[in-house]
């Protein structure tokens, strides 16, 4: 078997480290202080295992979980023991263990991975992400202004923005305020193209710029992400 380790403290890595050289069959093939270069790390290799700390600064253990389209067995390593029932909400994590991590209960771990990975299937069917509704199959949105309608295409479409009973749309020239529904525009968005990463956002995914914290920023614009977006995003995005 092969493993990761992920938490922010370096003492807390070393630890489960070495319970690792202990298993005569585990391997430890990468070692993180943060959760995006550990994901960074399974888009480029697949492991069996990742043992996992659930509280580091700016992405959780369980957004982790919640990112990573085939997530790996997850182990859950934690001072904090109120958490574990809701942990075993997720099919990926197999195991909670609250620290001091002992011998014994590391093996114990071990087992329930081993026997997790037995009755894994052989191959598991990619979900498509990329499926959307009907209009994927147009170039452009039609908008009521004024009683005129105004063809945009979607290329140029960056931001739309819910403002109460109004949403504002930003192209890359102009802007524009159509009196509908954020749910209704994005039911005619392709899903390939644009993310909702806010219940007030729906951005152009191809127009980010860069990612920083919580919030994307396009052209000059600064769009916030929550937290229930923010899996979905990092999904989507290609990392190296």
């Amino acid at each position: 078997m092969t493993c990761i380790i992920v938490d922010d403290e370096a003492t807390a890595r070393a630890i489960v480290g070495k319970h690792c050289s202990a298993v005569a069959d585990l391997d430890v093939v990468g070692e993180f202080d943060n959760a995006i270069d550990a994901i960074k790390f399974l888009n480029q290799q697949d492991v069996d295992v990742v043992f996992l700390d659930i509280h580091m600064p700016g992405f959780s253990g369980v957004d982790f979980v919640q990112t990573l389209k085939n997530c790996p067995k997850v182990v859950l390593t934690t001072s904090d023991t109120e958490f574990a029932i809701a942990a075993y909400e997720y099919e990926a994590i197999v195991d909670y263990m609250v620290k001091p991590l002992t011998a014994d209960r590391f093996q114990k771990s071990i087992q329930k991975v081993k026997s997790a990975l037995k009755k894994q299937p052989d191959s598991v069917p990619s979900l498509n992400t990329n499926v959307g509704t009907g209009a994927q199959a147009e170039q452009d949105l039609y908008i009521n202004i004024d009683k005129r309608l105004i063809k945009l295409h979607f290329n140029e479409i960056l931001v739309v923005k819910a403002q109460g009973d109004y949403i504002d749309i930003t192209t890359e020239n102009k802007e524009y305020r159509v009196h509908t529904t954020l749910k209704k525009v994005k039911d005619k968005l392709p899903e390939k193209i644009f993310l909702q990463i806010h219940r007030s956002y729906i951005i152009n995914f191809s127009k980010i710029i860069d990612i920083e914290d919580n919030s994307v920023l396009i052209k000059k614009m600064v769009i916030p992400i929550s937290r229930s977006n923010r899996p979905e995003l990092m999904r989507r995005l290609n990392l190296v």
